[in-house]
């Protein structure tokens, strides 16, 4: 199999690599060596977030990654989050004024001039929901994001953006995998062009972020049942962590896979090599449990 290398749409400016290198739970002084080792292995998409506290060491990673494979910034595409505040953690929502500043100090702890994607990292502003966006179509305009976006928005949250009259988000990050394929969300997205990128995608894996404690939200049954793709794997000779990305990936939707294994890297993004047939396509839909297990802090339904 070779690495895939093909792209999503965002805007008319920017396209999305479909396989991206996540660095959720990876610590600011890990990241520079993992991201580097990214980069070297053929990742040309990295997905950080101010909520990570580790933008400076990806930052780190990406100049070293670029230097050692001889690449210019505009062959990576980079994302970062705006935390936007979460009253309920008394951490107040963040104004426009303090939207357009924040974005800043994530491109100063990036050392980058601009990023490919910026996203509100949860629908937690609230009241300032409306303000907090205003500000991204300001950064895009201002040329500090190439594309802008939302993650954990659900239908609601993005009718809002639409009922104030601006311009709808170019992708919404949200936790897709089969136990959670969110289908009415999606025909929402495509609708109003907003592109899907997909984080958690293999939340169906016994190995999926047990180190983070987050395991803990899986049931029994799902525990049980996670063996399923494992055996799909099998016909494709790939393995299941491979098959659920390429599931993701084959719908449409960019993918983040984090991994510190430089083996695992190069396994999740070797996914060009095969292509799940419409028999287990179909199986797979029939799979949906609804609700998602990695949104630490509930449904973001209930974010207000």
């Amino acid at each position: 199999m070779t690495t895939i290398q093909y792209t999503f749409p965002l805007n008319e400016r920017t396209e999305i690599p479909a396989v991206g290198f996540g660095t959720y739970l990876v610590s600011n002084e890990a990241a520079p060596a993992a991201v580097q080792a990214a980069i070297g292995i053929g990742y040309r998409h990295v997905d950080t977030a101010a909520g990570y506290q580790n933008e400076e060491g990806v930052g780190a990673g990406i100049r070293a990654g670029l230097a050692a494979s001889a690449l210019a910034r505009e062959d990576i595409f980079v994302t970062t989050k705006l935390w936007p505040g979460n009253p309920a953690w008394g951490d107040p929502p963040k104004t426009g004024e303090q939207t357009i500043a924040e974005c800043q100090a994530s491109l100063e702890r990036l050392g980058l001039d601009y990023v490919d994607l910026y996203l509100i990292h949860a629908p937690y502003g609230g009241p300032e929901r409306v303000a907090q966006w205003q500000a991204l179509v300001d950064l895009l305009r201002a040329g500090k994001a190439r594309s802008i976006g939302v993650s954990n928005f659900n239908r609601s949250h993005l009718e809002e953006i639409k009922a104030a009259g601006l311009t709808m988000p170019d992708a919404n990050q949200i936790e897709l995998h089969p136990w959670s394929q969110k289908q009415d969300l999606l025909a929402y997205m495509a609708d109003h062009r907003i592109a899907p990128i997909a984080y958690s995608s293999l939340v169906p894996l016994s190995t999926w972020r047990v180190e983070g404690g987050q395991d803990s939200a899986k049931t029994e049954e799902m525990r049980r049942d996670g063996g399923i793709f494992a055996e799909m794997a099998k016909k494709y000779g790939v393995t299941d962590a491979q098959f659920l990305l390429r599931w993701g990936v084959q719908n449409g939707y960019a993918v983040l896979p984090k991994s510190l294994n430089p083996e695992r890297m190069r396994q999740n993004i070797d996914l060009a090599g095969f292509k799940i047939d419409d028999e287990d396509m179909a199986t797979i839909r029939t799979m949906d449990r609804g609700d998602g297990v990695a949104w630490a802090t509930g449904d973001p339904s209930t974010a207000v």
